[in-house]
């Protein structure tokens, strides 16, 4: 098994020791630095709230934000971008959220996911003709996979490309939902089934929205991220040369896949810059709110709001930066358990620092002419993008199962030997090669290395116990996803101190953070170690049958 893998090696074989010991994260670089000064200078020229007034972003700035390089912070300078690497490009985003997220999320949408199938899996040509412009954000790009009845379940899509009669060209039909970027794309790569008798046999095609038989809808209303873009993209009988699809016929959802993993990534960066000012704003607050005579940064339920967030904030930054390493180094590799995990906990997490906010800073924080409202509105959609909570609440086990049917064991038509895998698999001695005289990275291992046995035993005996259905035990999918988040938590974590121990920088802060979250972690295990559902659970399908039938 390759070396890259990780969650999957942890669930299937073994801790990969040494691509744990391999992590190093990275300070922000000098040209990070500079970026993003340059960015905050841009800002100041403009009312960012007229933006979202006007629902739209002027001309005017995109032209800049386009001269800064912001369009092409991930494309290679070869093609005239900044050639930032994906753990620049994440640290350049969690500063770049707290100035504005619609305007962010423009340049964020652009560059990881419309971009990043040209970057991956585009051929020279593709490259030349489509990344040059890209690059300035002369053609702003946008990605077109989901349809108005297609969200999550992306293998089953309705969009079809045809091959013309001279064989010269597709005929892409069909429709595609809540599109980023549609009003301001100059191109889309749009995702399309190939073959009606092979659902998931999709391609990716180059489409520029001027072509004939392109009709972009207007911007829809919005909750938030109301200067942002979002349309419905209408596709009539388009004519798309052969040489714009991307990649080979088929490759498609496999594509979608893996780019979605970086889109997962730009969400949790994106988290961990509202997380983190999230809490300077609370910091402030607290300190200069007065009740009873003192500031409210004296009571312990606005001081475990901060506590919180600082802990999310760290916790949520060492799970990114510990994914970005692992695409770094194989950038078609997909670490989709990682990613998952990163952008389950960050929306989530940061939704409920963002609420936190709002209370500490009192009736005030209710007033629209402060930013929590606005950030609150904004980022919402952050459950809902790349896969809703729900979905990444689940998807994880799923992944794996995936994985683990492609292997002889389980092809196998002896049900003695089937039963027998995964009964040694469930049962079976794990090799644990971290030790650590630290204390409280002692005690993380030790957490992290129980869930993982449970874990195990959760997924296997799962498997034993409902067969076909496994898939729709969704309370045990999730309660599995849930402990598997935390200790992929906890290892990133350790991987990070482990870096900063070897580097003589691990701080005191750093430990004391750790046994927080190692708190939360058994918490966490407390309530989602079972494999059998409880009186709860059983009582909710009660319940709902009574609903469903009145």
């Amino acid at each position: 098994m390759s070396s890259l893998y990780f969650m999957e090696d942890l669930y299937l074989g073994s801790l990969n020791e040494r691509m744990f010991r391999a992590f190093s994260p990275a300070e922000p670089s000098t040209r990070v630095k500079r970026l993003v000064n340059d960015y905050h200078d841009l800002m100041k020229d403009y009312d960012v709230g007229r933006f979202e007034k006007d629902g739209r972003i002027p001309d005017e700035v995109l032209k800049r934000l386009g001269a800064l390089g912001l369009f092409g912070i991930n494309i290679p300078e070869a093609y005239g971008g900044l050639g930032f690497s994906l753990t620049e490009y994440l640290q350049f985003i969690e500063e770049a959220i707290k100035l504005d997220v619609s305007t962010a999320l423009t340049f964020m949408s652009h560059t990881s996911l419309g971009v990043q199938v040209l970057l991956l899996f585009g051929d020279e040509r593709q490259k030349n003709r489509y990344l040059v412009p890209a690059a300035t954000g002369e053609k702003i790009m946008a990605f077109g996979l989901t349809e108005p009845d297609t969200g999550s379940d992306a293998r089953n899509l309705q969009t079809s490309a045809e091959p013309s009669p001279d064989g010269g060209h597709y005929i892409l039909s069909g429709t595609k939902a809540y599109i980023t970027n549609a009003n301001y794309a100059g191109a889309i790569t749009v995702f399309a089934q190939m073959d009606p008798k092979k659902p998931g046999h999709m391609g990716v095609f180059i489409v520029e929205t001027d072509w004939k038989g392109v009709e972009i809808g207007e911007n829809m209303p919005k909750m938030g991220l109301r200067a942002s873009s979002t349309a419905f993209v209408r596709l009539d009988r388009v004519s798309v040369p052969v040489e714009n699809l991307v990649g080979k016929p088929g490759e498609g959802f496999k594509i979608a896949m893996t780019i979605l993993n970086y889109g997962r990534l730009k969400l949790g960066a994106a988290a961990v810059g509202l997380l983190d000012q999230s809490l300077k704003d609370m910091k402030k607050r607290a300190a200069a709110r007065l009740q009873f005579g003192q500031p409210i940064r004296n009571f312990p339920l606005i001081q475990e709001k901060l506590v919180q967030a600082r802990v999310r904030r760290f916790v949520s930054s060492a799970m990114n930066e510990f994914a970005a390493a692992i695409l770094e180094k194989a950038p078609k590799f997909d670490p989709a358990i990682e990613t998952s995990h990163c952008k389950l906990f960050g929306t989530t997490r940061v939704w409920d620092t963002l609420y936190d906010a709002l209370q500490v800073a009192g009736g005030s924080g209710y007033l629209s002419t402060q930013p929590y409202e606005r950030r609150m509105r904004d980022m919402r959609a952050g459950t809902l993008f790349e896969g809703t909570t729900e979905i990444h609440s689940i998807y994880p086990p799923l992944f794996l199962l995936g994985k683990l049917n492609k292997r002889s064991d389980m092809r196998s038509k002896n049900p003695i030997s089937r039963l027998l895998f995964l009964i040694r698999k469930a049962f079976g001695r794990d090799r644990w090669p971290l030790v650590f005289e630290d204390e409280a990275m002692r005690k993380a291992s030790a957490l992290a290395r129980a869930n993982v046995k449970t874990l195990k035993r959760m997924f296997f005996l799962g498997l034993l116990l409902h067969g076909k259905s496994f898939t729709r035990q969704q309370f045990l999918l999730r309660r599995w996803t849930t402990l598997s988040m935390v200790t992929y938590g906890l290892l990133a974590i350790l991987a990070s101190l482990s870096a900063r121990q070897r580097h003589g920088c691990l701080e005191r802060e750093d430990r004391e953070l750790l046994l927080y979250f190692i708190e939360e972690a058994r918490e966490v295990r407390k309530k989602n170690k079972r494999l059998l559902p409880d009186k709860k659970e059983r009582l909710h399908r009660v319940l709902f049958e009574r609903m469903a039938s009145e």
